[in-house]
């Protein structure tokens, strides 16, 4: 049999466990796993190479509703640039765009829009608003939309759903899981007053504290339960949140943040200031050891880089007035890598969390795992690899990253999305010819 691609002498990650084997694509898909498959058009020999199921970023914000981005900031293009040189095979995009992702006519935009200006695979998520809570049910069927997101506390413009009776009305349309940004809205415009422009930037974790996002959390669960319509809570930041959500999983699934697991106070904000200023906030360690246990004990479904770049300009004013969020989407993988290395978990549950969690959470279609059938998505890695994260790799026109200067152990050595090779050995050549992402 001759295939399109042949991927040889790999340590193949399957969801039963790693093998050596030879993995076989046709058209796009992957059609055979074992040894002595027969020729190919291209041979990728991954020798001392682990080949995983492509890796999934449930959570980036790319700024580009169809349009062209933010010049400067973020397009696309660059989006998913930076996506294919850290290993990302496919990525969920926030709807916080402009314009932003709402109606059917801005989803449809963007949709088009993915091809020729992505280079991996991307899902898009609808904002829900108050305006559109009726019409949800709708918006979530359509081509690429891989959730509906609800703002319940944080947001600008028209997507801030925060009252009861709002979410409620969200909740009832539609049937697909939705996914959370679950501070409380009431309790931080209620604490606003007690702090002051050129507070310190830790001033941020103080006002947006635990309780404000357990609050959020707990009311959601609460009408989740109410409704029985599932839920997932977008960046889990508090032990509190971790410990409360272990007795919902019938109906909330959980992401944390790689930020959440290897950055915390006081240290990120005595070092980086703004540039460790993210929505919710970096804690002290106590919530990142929960965290960890967390990873450990299952409760975590997910695990994303809710990649939201910023200009320095916007970046460097005082708190609060700097922009809140982090660049993520490029470091993502060799992060977790890293962790892996240092044995904080296993690289099957990396994978579990990073390219089968996402795709069972969002009913990705023929992504997550390495099966006959599925999509020829791989992530090839170096486990043995030492390398430095340096601004100068971000390929994020802000140019910038919270990881700057950080030693990883493990790295992605190529990028193959539907069986074409998007990245290899650092360098992407060819066209964008990523496509939009099919959902159950």
């Amino acid at each position: 049999m001759s295939f399109d691609l042949l991927l040889r002498n790999g340590t193949v990650v399957l969801p039963w466990g790693e093998v050596q084997a030879d993995v076989g694509v046709t058209g796009g898909r992957i059609a055979a796993i074992g040894t002595g498959l027969g020729g190919a058009a291209e041979v990728f020999d991954a020798a001392n190479l682990h080949v995983l199921p492509g890796i999934i970023d449930p959570h980036v914000h790319f700024r580009d509703g169809g349009q062209g981005g933010v010049a400067g900031v973020e397009d696309m293009r660059s989006g998913t640039l930076g996506a294919v040189l850290g290993g990302v095979t496919a990525v969920f995009d926030m709807p916080n765009t402009n314009p932003a992702a709402t109606d059917a006519a801005t989803l449809t935009a963007k949709h088009d829009y993915i091809s020729g200006h992505a280079f991996c695979d991307v899902g898009i998520y609808v904002g829900a608003t108050k305006e559109n809570a009726d019409e949800l049910g709708a918006l979530e069927a359509l081509p690429g939309v891989c959730a509906v997101k609800v703002f319940a506390g944080s947001s600008t413009g028209n997507l801030l759903v925060e009252d009861d009776a709002s979410i409620e009305r969200v909740m009832r349309s539609g049937r697909r899981r939705i996914a959370f940004h679950s501070e409380d809205e009431f309790r931080l415009q209620e604490r606003k007053p007690l702090f002051k422009s050129g507070d310190p930037y830790s001033s941020h974790a103080v006002w947006r504290d635990v309780e404000c996002a357990f609050l959020g959390t707990r009311r959601i669960t609460a009408l989740a339960r109410k409704t029985g319509r599932k839920g997932h809570i977008l960046h889990v930041s508090s032990a509190e949140e971790l410990d409360y959500l272990k007795g919902h999983k019938d109906l909330m699934s959980v992401e944390v943040l790689l930020n959440h697991l290897v950055q915390s106070a006081p240290d990120v904000y005595e070092r980086l200031g703004a540039y460790g200023v993210m929505n919710p906030p970096l804690r002290d360690a106590r919530h990142l050891q929960a965290a960890w246990a967390a990873v450990a004990d299952g409760t975590v479904d997910t695990i994303g880089s809710d990649h939201a770049p910023h200009s320095r300009a916007a970046k460097e004013k005082p708190w609060p007035d700097c922009a809140a969020g982090l660049t993520g989407v490029q470091t993502l993988l060799p992060m977790m890598l890293t962790q892996v290395a240092a044995g904080r978990l296993s690289l099957a549950r990396m994978v579990d969390l990073m390219s089968a969690g996402p795709a069972r959470i969002y009913g990705a279609v023929g992504k997550g795992r390495i099966a006959t059938g599925y999509d020829a998505d791989f992530t090839v890695v170096d486990l043995r690899a030492t390398r430095r994260i340096e601004n100068a790799w971000i390929a994020s026109q802000c140019g910038w990253t919270p990881f700057d200067g950080v030693d990883c152990t493990g790295w992605p050595v190529a990028t193959i999305v539907r069986g074409q090779i998007a990245m290899r050995d650092g360098a992407v050549g060819g066209t964008p010819s990523g496509r939009a992402v099919t959902f159950s």
